[in-house]
């Protein structure tokens, strides 16, 4: 027989849940652990998704190019500490159905506290079917501070299932990801610029290339995953799916779509010569799932790009594919933003 437990006190995490039928718009979720941002957190990210970007890398070139007497902390890792902080909200998630208005507002170095916030949107049941059980969709808004200043703002909307055996009856409109056949992949390039550093020295990173708009580079270097639950403990991802294979569909254990994420980053840096940051994404799609073992390959398309801050904010496309059998399959179609000489 399962344990039972007495509901928490406020504030408290649940040790399990929520579920969707105890969840109401304008709840603020508990809050998990800052985390103080220290090399060696970002090392283990590093051995996990093959990190390379300079300014994550190098000190002396990073104080040269920003400023800062710290490195600059990976935006693929902030990301996933983020996105781990809000799964006091999906724990029980069955699949996250997108991300909206990724905005990483400004830089973030080693030794800043990074501490996130998740609050209850919206929320619409799901059409109801006799050959699952009731579930629904739940709309938060998420943010996180580094050292108290805003740094990073989105939207996600998960899916979890209900408690009970009934739907509470929500229909409010949650509306959707960023639109894939927008010509830059949902990124507003003039708008995004603004998140570029004005005082960054970009030159010092080298020489422009000269990647054509519209033109798709696939990367030769196929990469391996594993070992996501480690990725789960260091950004306190709490979603069972990618550590008890007993509660994934699959009856496997899911790669978390964040690693996925991570290593497409890794792999676009070594396209784009120079890459310095990321500040926003437009669309996030994880269009098929991931387990450990899988070897994974990545291609990225120059949407657009316009000037910003002395060098270039490019809008890229970038897919991944799972090569698991004799039919390998897309697994990630994400557009993001990115800063480059």
């Amino acid at each position: 027989m399962s344990p039972t437990y007495a509901a928490p006190p406020p504030g408290h995490i649940p040790l399990d849940g929520p579920y969707y039928d105890l969840l109401r718009p304008g709840m603020e979720l508990p809050r998990q652990p800052g985390v103080t941002l220290d090399s060696g957190l970002c090392a283990v990210y590093q051995a996990l998704v093959g990190e390379r970007l300079a300014l994550v890398q190098n000190r002396r070139l990073c104080a040269e190019v920003t400023g800062s007497p710290e490195p600059l902390v990976s935006p693929g890792l902030l990301m996933a500490l983020s996105v781990g902080h809000t799964t006091t909200v999906s724990r029980r998630v069955i699949a996250n159905l997108f991300y909206r208005d990724v905005r990483l507002l400004r830089p973030v170095y080693q030794g800043q506290t990074l501490e996130t916030s998740v609050r209850v949107v919206a929320m619409r049941d799901a059409r109801p079917r006799p050959d699952r059980p009731p579930r629904g969709m739940v709309l938060v808004a998420c943010e996180s501070t580094a050292d108290g200043a805003p740094a990073i703002t989105y939207q996600r909307c998960p899916m979890l299932p209900t408690k009970g055996p009934d739907l509470p009856g929500f229909s409010d409109d949650i509306g959707s990801g960023a639109a894939t056949d927008h010509p830059t992949g949902g990124i507003d390039l003039s708008a995004c610029a603004e998140l570029v550093p004005y005082d960054w020295r970009l030159d010092l990173l080298g020489q422009p290339d000269a990647w054509e708009v519209g033109t798709t580079v696939a990367d030769p270097l196929r990469d391996y995953i594993d070992n996501t639950p480690a990725l789960g403990h260091i950004t306190h991802n709490l979603a069972f799916v990618h550590r008890d294979a007993e509660a994934s569909p699959y009856q496997r254990r899911l790669v978390n779509g964040l690693q996925v994420a991570g290593m497409a980053q890794a792999s676009l840096s070594r396209v784009l010569h120079g890459m310095a940051a990321v500040v926003a994404w437009g669309y996030c799609n994880h269009t098929g799932p991931v387990f450990e073992g899988d070897l994974l390959s990545f291609r990225h398309t120059l949407l657009g790009q316009v000037s910003a801050a002395g060098g270039r904010l490019r809008a890229v496309r970038t897919e991944a594919t799972a090569h698991r059998d004799e039919d390998p399959s897309q697994v990630l179609d994400w557009t993001l933003a990115a800063v480059t000489p």
